[in-house]
């Protein structure tokens, strides 16, 4: 069987995942504390990060990037279910996106939240620091207006059609939302294409995560909230 390397509270690992069963492909999943550095673990990403897909025949792809990139490879017999586009500037757009998630959107946001309010106190790193958080909230107000205007502009993030933009967009923010800490209020556009993505059936498995110690909001498995 298909295996996931994975953790719960890790955006990258939860997009992997959306991927993976938007595409219809069969895996399961390993909860994996990066922390502890397993031997284990470490011989199949050196790199020691998340997530990790190991395929039915043994092949190791490691690391969002390249799993993404890989998935679109390996399984391009199915055109309907592409998620970087079909033009070069759909697939430079999508891509560009993907980018801006995974390191400005991930650095000052995501990031400090997770590891703030979760996996601080998990590892035994001791309590949250109050100013990290202050910058978190802080940048999460003019990035999240950005997002929102994508949302009211565009059919999707990244165009007309569904795409890893999508996808790894959903992950940071339902990440957010599991902790608590969007004011949904302020990004309309962002709560209507955000319902939408919680509504498809690959997103039922993430809406169930649960992490020992984080509780999350009730409204946070309503499709509509």
């Amino acid at each position: 069987m298909r295996t996931l390397f994975h953790f719960p509270l890790c955006p990258h690992s939860r997009a992997i995942r959306l991927v993976l069963a938007e595409k219809r492909l069969s895996f399961e999943v390993v909860v994996e504390r990066v922390w502890e550095q397993r031997p284990e673990f470490l011989m199949l990403n050196p790199a020691g990060n998340l997530p990790v897909l190991v395929e039915d025949n043994g092949l190791v792809v490691p690391s969002f990037y390249v799993i993404s990139e890989y998935l679109e490879e390996a399984y391009c017999d199915r055109p309907e279910v592409s998620l970087l586009g079909r033009t070069l500037a759909e697939r430079v757009e999508i891509r560009r996106l993907v980018s801006w998630f995974e390191t400005l959107f991930a650095r000052e946001i995501t990031n400090r939240f997770i590891d703030e309010r979760a996996i601080k106190r998990l590892s035994g790193r001791g309590n949250p620091d109050a100013g990290a958080l202050r910058d978190a909230y802080t940048a999460m107000r003019s990035l999240m207006r950005y997002v929102n205007d994508l949302a009211e502009t565009r059919g999707w993030l990244g165009g007309s059609f569904l795409s890893l933009a999508d996808f790894i967009a959903a992950a940071h923010i339902s990440c957010l939302d599991f902790l608590g800490d969007i004011d949904w209020r302020r990004v309309p556009a962002v709560r209507d294409w955000y319902a939408r993505m919680k509504s498809r059936p690959c997103f039922r498995p993430l809406l169930t995560d649960r992490v020992t110690g984080v509780t999350p909001p009730e409204y946070y498995t309503n499709l509509d909230f």
